[in-house]
């Protein structure tokens, strides 16, 4: 059994109640609760692999709205001892997946701001969301592998949130086929 995870209720509304050979879980936007409700699933039941899908804003220019698969992620809003922003002080600098994709910048705040995604480029990243560091951590943690797509639903600057929530039914119907086609559900 699978689990498919998502953190809005609105990220999976293209998604049928019931997906074959997976349970579903929505955990709410944001590290610590994608945290929380991941570590009670996968304490409560053995999965054979996490799914994550969801949205997330663009700061790569360019950057195609399509389901890109996640690599990499690392946090934007986190500062170690000495003072180096993205270096937690007590977490890895970055989480991987095992997969081929692009990287993601995690942090508990909606992105959408110019001067905002200028610091984060330099990290590496394409993407920003709230919650893939967290789902990749845990699923570390417990030794289960993990996949996620992320929907590009905006471009994580001015006029982002608006454009967020325009774009988030066209995201869970993209990602839908995604897992479709990557699945065979």
């Amino acid at each position: 059994m699978k689990l498919l995870v998502a953190a809005l209720e609105s990220e999976l509304s293209a998604f049928p109640e019931e997906l074959d050979g997976f349970d579903r879980l929505v955990t709410g936007p944001g590290k610590l609760p994608a945290t929380y409700a991941l570590t009670r699933a996968l304490d409560a039941k053995d999965y054979d692999e996490v799914v994550v899908v969801g949205t997330a804003g663009s700061i790569e220019k360019g950057r195609a709205y399509a389901v890109h698969e996640i690599a990499t992620a690392v946090q934007h809003d986190v500062i170690d001892l000495d003072g180096v922003v993205g270096r937690h002080v007590s977490l890895p600098p970055q989480v991987t997946t095992g997969r081929e994709g692009v990287v993601i910048a995690t942090g508990d705040h909606f992105v959408n701001d110019a001067e905002v995604t200028a610091v984060i480029r330099p990290m590496g990243a394409a993407l920003v969301d709230m919650e893939t560091y967290a789902y990749i951590w845990v699923a570390g943690q417990f030794g289960v592998p993990i996949r996620a797509f992320r929907a590009v639903s905006d471009q994580a600057e001015d006029g982002a949130l608006a454009d967020f929530r325009e774009a988030i039914a066209r995201c869970s119907i993209e990602l839908r086929e995604v897992i479709r086609a990557e699945y065979g559900v």
